[in-house]
């Protein structure tokens, strides 16, 4: 099978790209900047037609990912850059696939469990969930997220693409032990001490782990009863001080310091980045997937930190 994935070389891109290319799978990764990788890589701007676009013709599968990061400061370049990076690639991918005499089956459109609003009192599933943007005790900021997940989604079912099925993957944290990544810096602290609550803690935690990620976006590609839009999710979210709590004792450490939501502002403007990604209460559940009967390997944060724990130990040569 070949399977495109646009934007494959960040964290996400890499574990899925390095999953189908040990099955046998041919990858083709598409990249602003084509560096050597176990897979083929090819350039594109992620904005225009190219010669990136003979790459769709005969691939069985797409998974879009392309977008710049979200860790940094919201001001105007970067907002303007991190809506665009995320509808340019996605309108032009639409047109590659409308043009494709033999276009790809599925298209998989990357997305994000950040549309849901802001909330403690119940999950948010693909039916009943409710859409953030003015939701009470929620900052005005926040409601930039809101707006780049819709237009994201919108240039996905927008596009022109009748025979190809389209899913949107609306995810939380995917965590994995790789370096760089969200577990890497979350495990960071702890291991500094300074893996304590966040603001109050009772915002929820939602995550899956990489393997039950990689799981699931199989299952889509094989069942072609899914479309539209489909949370990637663990079953079950947490507050922030459980999780934190749960993953110091995975690694073995009692003490973690926590932050006050004046220290996190604080923090967060010399880190560059924003204090939504912390704390905004993401409670998040995967109604599609456990409906159709996908179960989770790790349907519980304190199984995968143990095992992710493991596995960061064994990369360090800790264990």
């Amino acid at each position: 099978m070949k399977i495109v994935i646009p934007g494959g070389t960040g964290q996400v891109g890499s574990l899925l790209a390095r999953a189908f290319h040990a099955e046998g799978h041919e990858v083709v990764v598409l990249s602003r900047r084509v560096r050597e990788l176990p897979w083929r890589g090819v350039e594109w701007d992620a904005r225009t037609m190219g010669p990136w676009c003979s790459e769709i013709e005969g691939a069985e599968v797409v998974i879009n990912l392309t977008g710049r990061s979200v860790n940094c400061r919201y001001h105007a370049r970067n907002r303007r850059e991190i809506l665009e990076s995320r509808v340019d690639s996605t309108r032009v991918l639409g047109q590659a696939i409308l043009r494709a005499t033999r276009p790809p089956k599925v298209w998989l459109q990357a997305s994000t469990a950040t549309l849901y609003a802001h909330r403690f009192d119940a999950g948010n599933d693909e039916v009943t969930g409710l859409v953030g943007g003015s939701e009470p005790g929620a900052p005005s900021t926040w409601r930039f997220s809101i707006e780049v997940a819709r237009a994201w989604e919108q240039a996905l079912f927008g596009a022109d693409t009748p025979r190809t099925r389209k899913v949107a993957l609306r995810s939380a944290m995917t965590m994995s032990a790789d370096r760089g990544g969200v577990f890497d810096a979350l495990l960071g602290l702890v291991r500094c001490g300074l893996g304590g609550t966040a603001g109050d803690g009772r915002q929820f935690v939602s995550w899956i782990h990489h393997h039950d990620f990689e799981r699931a976006v199989r299952w889509l590609i094989e069942h072609d009863e899914f479309e539209g839009a489909v949370n990637l999710a663990a079953p079950n979210p947490v507050p922030n001080a459980e999780f934190m709590r749960v993953l110091r004792e995975a690694w073995g450490t009692r003490i973690g310091l926590p932050a006050t939501r004046w220290m996190l502002e604080v923090g967060a403007v010399f880190l560059r980045t924003e204090t939504e990604l912390i704390l905004k209460s993401r409670r998040v559940v995967p109604g599609r997937l456990l409906a159709a009967g996908f179960r989770f390997d790790f349907e519980h944060w304190r199984d995968a930190a143990v095992d992710l724990c493991r596995v960061s130990r064994c990369q360090v040569g800790e264990g």
